[in-house]
């Protein structure tokens, strides 16, 4: 049975893969002081901070509901340090969740799109 890092690594890959289909991807767990951004990307002017929840059975919730109002806020100021860090100035940003659940031999991935 896999650990839980590992189940959150794996969904980071298929979450990566699955971005590079229709964006650049810039950083992925781009860190500022403890506070982490798993995949930022860009795609026609506009920046993506996607955060990826992955979770090996849904018996426990979806994986989007752990991405509450504290970590929202911690990711929308690890947002600004990283514009601030690299002096950009895009035409939009976009907060995003890739929430991954196992299915047995497959998964499920969910993309809500510009949620918070």
């Amino acid at each position: 049975m896999m650990s839980s890092q590992d189940i959150g690594r794996q969904g980071e890959k298929i979450a990566q893969d699955y971005v590079r289909r229709y964006c650049t991807i810039l950083h992925t767990n781009w860190k500022c002081g403890r506070k982490e951004i798993d995949i930022i990307a860009t795609h026609n002017g506009t920046i993506y901070f996607i955060e990826v929840k992955t979770r090996s059975t849904g018996r426990f919730g979806n994986p989007e509901e752990a991405v509450n109002y504290q970590k929202q806020a911690n990711i929308q100021s690890v947002a600004a340090a990283y514009l601030e860090c690299f002096g950009l100035y895009p035409d939009a940003v976009r907060f995003d969740i890739i929430a991954i659940t196992f299915k047995e031999d497959d998964y499920e991935l969910l993309h809500l799109r510009d949620v918070f």
